[in-house]
């Protein structure tokens, strides 16, 4: 409780010498003050007090007349010490702490102090602020490589700069932001904090049936495959303007069956390929980047699934209108047992099409659903490009579609490493109290999202595409709905925080690949213990870090140092991977990656680098999918260079220059984390990681 002013005046006596000597010096000499950006300006004594009276509000005073006084004695306290001189502001905050603490008032002081520190972040973070968007005016941030760098992506960009500076000092509670900052974990795409959500898996075949309004209008139900395919396209783009990840359709084969029905292989053919041309070439987000999107198909067998998933193959296949590689959209094959993953299956064909088309563009992906995590659910589960799994739900069916990752937050386990000096003891200890923390700031931001009103998300809440969203008005809170979706706890780091505990990751050792299982089943765990304690869908994620790799690793060289095996390169290892460039054999790297796979509830994916496309090789790749499957792996890739010569279209592994024509103007694609992009929007750990990169044999 705040000292009333008598008792003030008694203490002021007792006090230290400087002051007391004070009290007894002439009213203040000067009238003016110098601001920090070196204008001098008025001096207006009421402001001092007003900040201690706030200061000492924090911890229960509420003493206007003391504050006051207080005030006064640090006037007559600078009139002392400067005399004519123009005091600064950083003068006058010095001789508020000074006195606050030699008056007794010594938690008021704390909560001044604190007060200070925070406008002092806020006032760098606007300079911050300014030197961001200096540096965005001229390229924008490779943070995500499927941003541009055109206007449009600029003035994103430096939207999303001003979004974070004012979430981690205007919103997020202090101990959460000062955890992002400082790096024990990150906070993914701060910039929409309270703006929206992550991803859905988007009920296409109800939308297609149904009709829709995108803003402007109903569009009718489609009569033609054509049809169907351009809608299609629109209702990615039209949900990815409401949300900052991915968009996906959980059951494409079996949601476009219907609107192929009775059409020729041609037109249907046509339709998907108009279909990836649109996916590539149709932006969102004020035109910066087109739409995050991914297509589950493979298990519908049906007639008019199965002529959906051949025809969406072959037009990937043959490319775009040069033959070059499409970006997106993702293509997930989901491989069952009786359905399409052994000969004799209905579907079988189209496994083998889809290992010939992925031998040549990386896309597809594979994901198992007789895993002994997905088979609970039995067609059910999906995924996303980017990995993401949502699955379970605590507070309704436990299904895919209509449902997605409302939120995610990343731990940096190597920070937890070298803090912990590797004693396992402290570092558990270590991993309790951040995961405990993310957990908490993942409700904080649930409850910012709870208060978006469907108006908000117009395409996602008002036509229906989220879980029970139907049931809301317009000027609604989303909040009921919220509950179906997920929030996320992810982690990346995990061998170098193997190394710093072990001083060998799993790749190099048994003892290593032991206590990596133990940290990561113990994170599961944990998280499985929020959403008992929250009653929501908390789930555990192998975290796709792209700029985060980079991020993570400078924060800690800095503080701690380079540490040999732990910071000594310009990126983390992705979630559980073995190492990028440790010499393993695929084999080997799958059977060792596999057991994460089912702790990492929240989305996973685990890769092969090969040395070139397999297309002549398709007995190994179907053998390597199968040891996938056995080592209960959920989502899988292969990695190989692709290049393209943007002069004759020559697609290959092409070093410099084009050895049919000669030009040095190569279009060169890789996956990063999840999805395809070129190497020049890579960022510089992105860079550095690719190339790190060893190639793994069949």
């Amino acid at each position: 409780m705040a000292k009333n002013s008598m008792e003030f005046k008694m203490e002021f006596e007792e006090a230290p010498n400087v002051v007391k000597f004070i009290k007894r010096v002439p009213e203040k000499t000067f009238h003016s003050i110098r601001k920090r950006d070196g204008r001098v300006v008025e001096f207006d004594s009421s402001k001092i007090a007003a900040a201690i009276f706030k200061a000492a509000k924090a911890v229960g005073g509420e003493d206007r007349q003391l504050a006051e006084e207080l005030a006064e004695v640090v006037i007559q306290y600078l009139s002392k010490k400067l005399g004519t001189i123009i005091p600064t502001v950083e003068d006058v905050q010095d001789a508020v702490e000074k006195i606050l603490i030699e008056t007794g008032h010594a938690k008021t002081a704390k909560a001044y102090i604190l007060y200070r520190d925070r406008r002092t972040r806020m006032r760098e973070a606007r300079s911050e602020l300014m030197d961001v968007v200096q540096d965005i005016l001229v390229e924008t941030s490779r943070e995500n490589a499927n941003i541009s760098n055109s206007p449009s992506a600029k003035m994103l960009q430096i939207a999303s700069a001003a979004s974070k500076q004012y979430y981690l000092t205007r919103l997020i509670p202090e101990e959460m932001a000062r955890a992002h900052i400082e790096g024990d974990y990150h906070i993914h795409d701060l910039d929409f904090y309270g703006k929206t959500l992550t991803c859905v898996q988007i009920p296409l075949g109800r939308l297609l049936e149904n009709g829709f309004n995108n803003g402007h209008g109903y569009i009718r139900p489609p009569k033609r495959p054509s049809s169907a395919t351009a809608l299609a396209a629109i209702i990615l783009q039209s949900s990815q303007n409401d949300m900052h990840g991915g968009q996906s359709f959980a059951f494409f084969d079996r949601d476009m069956a219907k609107f192929v029905a009775g059409a020729s292989e041609d037109e249907v053919y046509q339709a998907m390929e108009a279909l990836i041309y649109n996916l590539n070439s149709m932006h969102s987000r004020a035109g910066a980047q087109v739409p995050f999107s991914s297509i589950n198909l493979g298990c519908d067998t049906s007639p008019e699934g199965r002529l959906v998933t051949r025809s969406l193959l072959l037009a990937y296949e043959k490319g775009l209108g040069h033959g070059e590689t499409p970006i997106f959209p993702n293509i997930i094959f989901r491989l069952k047992h009786g359905v399409n993953f052994d000969p004799g299956d209905p579907n079988y064909d189209l496994f083998q099409l889809a290992m010939r088309v992925s031998a040549q563009r990386l896309n597809p992906t594979f994901a198992f659903m007789d895993s002994t995590f997905n088979r609970p659910y039995g067609e059910e589960a999906s995924y996303m490009g980017c990995r993401t799994r949502v699955l379970a739900n605590r507070h309704g069916a436990s299904v895919s579609t209509g449902r997605g990752n409302l939120s995610f937050t990343t731990i940096n386990l190597p920070r937890l490493a070298i803090k912990s000096g590797g004693e396992l003891e402290a570092f558990f200890r270590e991993l309790e109290a951040v995961m405990t923390l993310a957990a908490r700031q993942l409700y904080h931001r649930y409850r910012v999202q709870c208060k978006l009103k469907v108006r908000d998300m117009p395409f996602l809440m008002g036509q229906g595409l989220y879980l029970d969203s139907e049931k809301l008005g317009p000027n609604d809170p989303i909040g009921p709905v919220l509950k179906h979706g997920t929030l996320s706890i992810g982690f990346i780091g995990l061998a170098e925080t193997l190394v710093r505990l072990t001083g060998k990751h799993h790749g190099e050792d048994p003892m290593a690949q032991r206590l990596g299982l133990e940290i990561v089943s113990t994170m599961r765990k944990l998280t499985d213990a929020f959403a008992e304690e929250y009653d929501l869908n908390y789930t555990l994620l192998a975290t796709p870090a792209e700029g985060l790799s980079g991020r993570f690793v400078k924060l800690d060289r800095r503080d701690f140092g380079v540490i040999p095996g732990v910071t000594d390169r310009e990126f983390y290892t992705n979630s559980f991977h073995v190492p990028v460039d440790y010499e393993i054999s695929s084999f080997d790297k799958v059977r060792i990656e596999g057991p994460y796979h089912e702790f990492t509830n929240a989305g996973h994916i685990s890769y092969v680098e090969m040395e070139a496309p397999p297309v002549n090789n398709l007995e190994a790749y179907e053998n390597l999918l199968r040891h996938m499957g056995n080592c209960n792996m959920g989502y899988v890739g292969i990695n190989f260079p692709i290049d393209e010569c943007m002069s004759c279209f020559h697609r290959g592994i092409i070093d410099d220059e084009c050895p049919s024509c000669g030009s040095v103007q190569i279009r060169r694609i890789r996956r990063i984390t999840g999805y395809l992009s070129t190497i020049d929007r890579f960022n510089d750990a992105k860079r550095a990681e690719l190339f790190h990169r060893v190639k793994h044999q069949i």
